[in-house]
C-alpha cells in the first residue's frame, strides 16, 4: 500500500454544507468519505465549503494556496437531476431564488466585477462523460451551474485560476440527491452514494491522466 504524503501531487475536491432546510448535503456525504485516498498517484484532499456567496470562495481560495492542488474538483447538490451533471460553464451572475445559509440573497449581482460573462471548466469534460457512461453510471453535459451558490463557486474558481493559477485544472459537477432525500421530495430522482463515489473517483482519474479532451456530441437541443 502506497503510503500519502504532503510531497505528492495533490486533488482538492470540495462538497457543500447543507441548505434550503436539507438535513445533509450529498456532496459532502460523498466528498468526505475521499480524504485522504489516493487516485492516479495523487493525494485527495476532501473540504466542505460553507453555502454562502463570498465565504465559500474565501474558503476554497485559502485551500487552495495551502495544498497547491493541480486539480480542484467542486461537487454540489442538484435536488431533480437523475444524473451526475459535469458542467460545462459558468456565468458572472449570482440571482438567488433563496437565501444562502449567512441569510444573503443577491439578486442581479456580478460574482467578480468587472470580469468575463463566463468561463468554461478547465477539464476534459467529454472523456470524463466517456469514462462514466463506460463504467455505466448515467452522466451529462449540464450548460447551467444554476445562479446560487454552486455557480458562484465555479466562477470564483475558473477566474482564480485564469487570473492566478493557469497550470491548475478545475470544475464543477452537479449529483442527484440521496435516497434517503428522495422520500422527502415526492420520489424524485436519487443517486445512491456508492454510486457516486464511484463516479467521483472515475472523474477524478479522468481529469487527472486525460492530456487532451476529445470531440464527441453532447449538447442539447434546448
Amino acid at each position: 500500500m502506497t503510503k500519502l504524503t504532503s510531497s505528492m501531487p495533490c486533488v482538492l475536491i470540495t462538497g457543500f454544507a447543507p441548505f434550503g432546510g436539507e438535513s445533509l448535503n450529498p456532496s459532502w456525504q460523498a466528498v468526505s468519505k475521499l480524504d485522504e485516498h489516493l487516485i492516479a498517484k495523487h493525494r485527495v484532499i476532501a473540504l466542505e465549503l460553507p453555502c454562502e456567496f463570498n465565504t465559500s470562495l474565501e474558503v476554497l481560495y485559502k485551500a487552495i494556496e495551502q495544498h497547491h492542488p493541480v486539480l480542484v474538483l467542486c461537487i454540489g447538490q442538484a435536488g431533480g437531476r437523475s444524473e451526475i451533471s459535469i458542467e460545462r460553464i459558468a456565468i458572472n451572475i449570482d440571482d438567488a431564488r433563496i437565501k444562502d445559509n449567512a441569510g444573503k440573497q443577491p439578486i442581479d449581482h456580478p460574482v467578480v466585477k468587472n470580469a468575463p460573462a463566463a468561463y468554461f471548466a478547465q477539464l476534459p469534460i467529454k472523456r470524463m462523460l466517456l469514462a462514466l457512461q463506460q463504467s455505466e453510471i448515467p452522466a451529462a453535459i449540464s450548460n447551467t451551474a444554476g445562479t446560487y451558490v454552486c455557480n458562484h463557486v465555479m466562477y470564483g474558481l475558473l477566474h482564480h485560476i485564469n487570473e492566478h493559477e493557469p497550470h491548475i485544472k478545475g470544475g464543477f459537477v452537479h449529483i442527484p440527491y440521496l435516497p434517503s432525500q428522495a422520500v422527502h421530495h415526492n420520489g424524485a430522482p436519487s443517486m445512491s452514494e456508492e454510486t457516486v463515489l464511484s463516479a467521483l473517483k472515475v472523474m477524478i482519474n479522468e481529469a487527472i491522466v486525460a492530456k487532451q479532451d476529445v470531440k464527441v456530441a453532447a449538447g442539447t437541443t434546448h
